[in-house]
């Protein structure tokens, strides 16, 4: 074997020492020689001094992946030997193919003129140039400050019709009811309410519906109409 005289910083990796050997030996790509490739590989490697380990430690890695390779190539049928084969046959074509390419584009980009100017200086306009409602800037500026429009204290004024509304009790609209269906003044359940009703009123009036149709005083139809227990109304009237 020729004794090959080299630095590892000639190369870009083990790959490429591999690629540099095959060449070197005029192998096919492939049909690589695996066995002479791994020899060779090894044997130059060996010969690194100490003081260079540093700059060849990748080199020194694939070396080790290397002699296991060896190891299974020199068993008799050994599936994980193919298999290391293949990897490494595929990663030397993919390399070689790779390195055809950059040096392709770089003779192309050797004879193409490139004028390369200073850099411009760009002038900013930071004037912000949208305009916005005067409440919409309010509750971003709120926003971003951490904290939601404060909400102004109600006035005594929005609590009055709650505190001077008449109570009306559930027991009244009761007899309400019971009077207003028996009279025939209502047959039908929205007949109960109005628009003019206050609100307590109206809540009183459907508690007292929902209490009597429990107690059985009341039934109410698919159609909304109101019937009234006779026994019920009786007692009632009474």
């Amino acid at each position: 074997m020729e004794t090959l005289t080299f630095k590892l910083e000639e190369f870009e990796g083990p790959l490429d020492l591999l690629l540099y050997l095959v060449s070197k030996n005029k192998m096919n790509l492939y049909e690589v020689a695996i066995l002479d490739l791994i020899d060779q590989y090894t044997a130059l490697i060996d010969t690194l001094t100490t003081g260079r380990l540093e700059v060849a430690s990748e080199f020194i890695e694939m070396a080790a992946r290397l002699v296991q390779m060896k190891s299974f190539l020199l068993l008799p049928r050994s599936e994980e030997a193919e298999r290391m084969k293949e990897e490494l046959t595929g990663q030397l074509i993919e390399y070689s193919a790779c390195k055809e390419i950059a040096k392709k584009m770089g003779e192309a980009a050797a004879h193409t003129f490139a004028a390369v100017r200073e850099p411009m200086q760009m002038e900013f306009d930071n004037t912000y140039t949208l305009k916005h409602e005067p409440f919409l800037l309010e509750q971003a500026w709120n926003a971003l400050m951490g904290r939601g429009l404060r909400r102004a204290q109600p006035s005594q004024e929005r609590f009055e019709p709650l505190v001077t509304a008449p109570f009306v009790s559930v027991a009244s609209r009761v007899v309400h009811v019971l009077r207003s269906l028996v009279t025939g003044k209502v047959s039908r359940l929205r007949s109960l309410f109005s628009k003019q009703d206050s609100r307590s009123q109206t809540v009183a009036t459907f508690l007292a519906v929902l209490e009597l149709v429990r107690a059985g005083r009341v039934t109410i139809g698919d159609d909304e109409t109101l019937s009234v227990r006779r026994g019920y109304a009786k007692t009632q009237e009474s």
